[in-house]
């Protein structure tokens, strides 16, 4: 796979396939990818928007890029929250 076409085809208004997501969410942790070809990605994101696929695609490449906790050996009901730390007035 080659990011320039996976650039290009997003920038076309295509839908990326499941394995371009991975390439591209894997290759950026690696630091194969450089920052800007990532950012020339995301802009035509921005622009042209991703379907409910390719939505799930990243979300799940994303998720499953990094360290992932392992709280099984926790019987009770665990709660998460997330937050960006900013205070809205």
């Amino acid at each position: 796979m080659n990011i320039i076409e996976i650039i290009d085809k997003k920038k076309e208004k295509k839908e990326l396939s499941k394995e371009e997501i991975e390439y591209f969410i894997s290759g950026y942790t690696k630091g194969e990818i450089l920052d800007y070809q990532a950012a020339a990605l995301i802009m035509a994101i921005c622009i042209n928007g991703m379907n409910e696929d390719e939505i799930l695609a990243m979300t799940l490449a994303m998720a499953n890029s990094g360290e992932k906790l392992d709280l099984s050996g926790i019987s009770e009901i665990v709660i998460d929250k997330h937050s960006t730390g900013r205070s809205w007035r």
